[in-house]
């Protein structure tokens, strides 16, 4: 009797063979535990894509926009009364030294009605404001349709609509008239969406000259627009108010308005956080599931474990056939997941005109986290499985 007899291995080979064979025969079962870590993976990685995608696009509109935009705003005095921005106001802010572009906007007393068949209560949403030749190039807003406010045009009665209100009093080209009071002003241009000062879309525009001549302004601006050097932006927020209003700065606000489409991108962080946890969730479900059916099928192939025993196989690689089979399951889940993903981002990114991004690290973070599932998954019953014991295994029935 030959005592140097030592147990066999299998190569790695091998053991994906063995661990596909077990997958194939229960296809069923297969599909739909591997369904659970494709929903999670594909979760997560589609979330993380879109917000991404969406995240690319809006810097690259902040990009495009500039980040060196500084509103200021008339305010209240101590009392609660408002106060008036001086008419010299732009002025002032152009001898700033960093400063590059400024420009003002006024309020106006006027109320704007398609016709004079409609009565001046129902102004549908839109205001008047009193506007500079030069509030555009500031802006870097454009015109849809028309043209915009020159230095003949600011001095008689025309306006040029923002986006909302040309939308809101059914203005849709050109020449058309409408009503601001009792006066009949002809509409010369319609503006596309100025981003970064979203009020104007709804407000009808007309020249500071025009605004004085015919609806009684009294040349004081409500908000001033200046741009300055990138370098500078902080530099010249922190002297804007007591620029303008010199002892009683107080009374000015000063915004930045590319702020809040910042502080739109960090909503998307959150958001982002919250729905990866919910993929992650989804990922522990489908881990479940991958555990479930490993266990089953321990309890099912206890006649095939006790076989194997039987003709020499060690508790390692009964243990090493069961652990291959649940990280192949978990790995075709993920692979799944990770495909229906990066195809959910690239198809949404498509329909809402961004360019579609998914980081490599989602993809691997995926597959890593599904193969991370796929030990945790199957190693109780890899362990189960090596230890039945061979004869009564094979008398189970």
């Amino acid at each position: 009797m030959r005592n140097d007899l030592k147990p066999s291995r299998l190569s790695p080979r091998d053991v994906l063979r063995v661990g596909a064979v077990g997958l194939r025969a229960r296809r069923a079962r297969v599909v739909l535990s591997a369904l659970g870590i494709a929903i999670g993976i594909a979760t997560m990685v589609a979330v993380v894509g879109l917000s991404e995608s969406s995240r690319a696009d809006l810097m690259a509109r902040l990009d495009r926009l500039g980040t060196n935009l500084l509103t200021a705003e008339v305010g209240e005095d101590p009392l609660g009364k408002p106060v008036k921005l001086p008419e010299n106001a732009v002025a002032m802010v152009e001898r700033i030294g960093p400063v590059q572009h400024a420009t003002a906007t006024a309020d106006i007393d006027a109320r704007i009605r398609r016709s004079d068949l409609i009565p001046k209560e129902r102004t549908a949403g839109v205001s008047a404001q009193a506007a500079r030749t030069d509030l555009l190039s500031t802006l870097g807003g454009e015109v849809a349709k028309g043209a915009w406010l020159d230095r003949a045009g600011e001095r008689l009665p025309a306006t040029v609509l923002g986006a909302v209100a040309a939308d809101r009093l059914g203005i849709a080209r050109t020449g058309e008239t409408i009503m601001m009071n009792d006066t009949r002003v002809v509409v010369v241009g319609i503006l596309r969406p100025i981003e970064l000062a979203p009020t104007l879309d709804r407000v009808a525009l007309v020249g500071f000259p025009a605004a004085e001549r015919y609806f009684g302004f009294d040349g004081h601006p409500t908000t001033v627009f200046e741009r300055s050097t990138d370098a500078s932006v902080e530099d010249v927020r922190a002297i804007l108010a007591r620029t303008i209003s010199p002892g009683n700065e107080a009374s000015v606000r000063v915004s930045r308005p590319s702020d809040a489409l910042a502080a739109k991108a960090a909503t998307d962080e959150g958001l982002t956080a919250l729905m990866l946890g919910l993929g992650a969730v989804a990922l522990l479900v489908g881990g479940v599931g991958v555990a479930n059916t490993m266990v089953i099928s321990v309890l099912e192939r206890r006649q095939e474990i006790g076989l194997r025993r039987s003709l020499g196989a060690t508790r390692s690689a009964i243990r090493l056939q069961f652990l291959t089979e649940s990280l192949l399951l978990s790995a075709l889940g993920g692979a799944t997941g990770a495909l229906l993903g990066a195809a959910a981002t690239y198809g949404f990114a498509r329909v809402q005109g961004w360019t579609p991004v998914v980081p490599p690290w989602t993809l691997a973070g995926g597959l890593a986290a599904t193969l991370l599932i796929g030990v945790i998954a199957g190693l109780y019953p890899a362990i189960r499985a090596s230890r039945v014991h061979p004869t009564v295994a094979l008398n189970a029935t």
